[in-house]
């Protein structure tokens, strides 16, 4: 009797030590808080881009198809003037779809690329989701060349101070510059890499674009 007793106490002390760990170990385990995205698109529609184009489009739904139904996108054109043709959630295939048809079609009256405009209204953009309880990211799309109006087009030596400024307001903004010259990624990690590091900046060539879906995920805290 004596024996069975302290077999019985014995295991019920190790199953209350067990049971205690257990309390003290799932106590501490920290739940990582999701915070939605939302990632801002600026496709270069110009007529110097159109080769490249619907790769580029493609590309930019193989993104969305990542994010989560609780992260919203918007997409602004890049051509002459830039301009925002569509926002909502990345989900919405159909919507997408029409839009990019409908708004990227190549038109001869228009010249020019205006990335400095959008750059601006993507930075505003992301001020307004940041307010929201976004964690915003802005993707460059497209060759980055300059053509047409030169105040439209992107100052390279404004850009970095630019981002310094934005990043008083949004610590955690990312910026992926895909499918331009090797040359260009090279100004843009010259420029950038400084501000943002090397996490927070991503720059995808066309050769490269396999893996960089999950540099976002990462970038934007997934």
């Amino acid at each position: 009797m004596n024996k069975r007793l302290i077999i019985s106490g014995f295991l019920i002390l190790v199953c209350a030590i067990i049971l205690k760990l257990l309390y003290v170990g799932l106590k501490n385990i920290k739940i990582d808080e999701f915070h939605p995205a939302a990632v801002i698109f600026v496709v270069d529609s110009s007529a110097s881009n159109q080769a490249k184009l619907d790769e580029e489009k493609d590309y930019l739904k193989s993104i969305c198809a990542i994010l989560d139904p609780e992260d919203v996108i918007k997409i602004l054109k890049v051509s002459e003037s830039s301009y925002l043709i569509y926002e909502g959630v990345p989900t919405d295939n159909s919507a997408i779809n029409k839009t990019l048809g409908e708004f990227t079609k190549y038109d001869s009256e228009e010249y020019g690329t205006a990335y400095g405009e959008a750059l601006k209204k993507a930075f505003e953009h992301a001020l307004n989701m940041k307010k929201e309880g976004y964690v915003p990211s802005i993707v460059v799309i497209g060759d980055l060349e300059n053509e047409g109006d030169v105040t439209k087009q992107i100052d390279w030596e404004k850009l970095p101070q630019n981002v310094k400024n934005i990043k008083k307001y949004i610590p955690e903004i990312s910026m992926m510059f895909a499918y331009a010259h090797p040359e260009k990624l090279d100004l843009v990690k010259t420029k950038l890499t400084p501000v943002l590091g090397e996490k927070k900046l991503i720059v995808i060539n066309e050769q490269s674009t396999s893996k960089s879906q999950r540099k976002l995920l990462e970038a934007i805290g997934r």
